[in-house]
């Protein structure tokens, strides 16, 4: 489902990948992120090398990411990242993750605090967490 009239994300977790357009591929196809924008090193965007890519989140927000290059700038080592993400259906999503290869680490559970969780590891190696659970209301 995606939410037209979310807020504009102001906060994006940042993704390296050894493979990053096939972690694209992944994310889409697994987890149903929407990819927006693709950069690769090449002067038509195309390439191996992706510079610059970012996917939306369809309930909102999302993620950026790209390939591990060797200038130095933005040294996350591919696998370091952990994301949680909220989902309305996390028992389709979780189906859905593990007929795309996901490694599940978290089954599908409730929560003391009333979510529906589970947790999965993408093929770079980054742990994925989807529940239920939207955080708590400002104050």
């Amino acid at each position: 489902m995606t939410t037209p009239d979310a807020p504009p994300p102001t906060v994006w977790p940042t993704l390296r990948a050894h493979d990053a357009r096939g972690l694209i591929r992944f994310l889409v196809d697994a987890f149903g992120f929407e990819e927006v924008v693709t950069y690769g090193d090449q002067p038509d965007g195309s390439g191996d090398v992706v510079v610059h890519a970012q996917l939306a989140w369809p309930l909102g927000g999302g993620v950026m990411l790209g390939s591990v290059r060797e200038d130095g700038t933005w040294t996350v080592p591919p696998g370091s990242t952990g994301c949680y993400v909220v989902t309305d259906d996390p028992d389709g999503l979780h189906d859905r993750a593990v007929a795309a290869g996901a490694e599940v680490f978290q089954p599908l559970h409730d929560t003391d605090h009333g979510s529906r969780d589970f947790a999965v590891r993408d093929p770079e190696g980054n742990l994925w967490s989807f529940g239920t659970y939207r955080g708590e209301p400002r104050r």
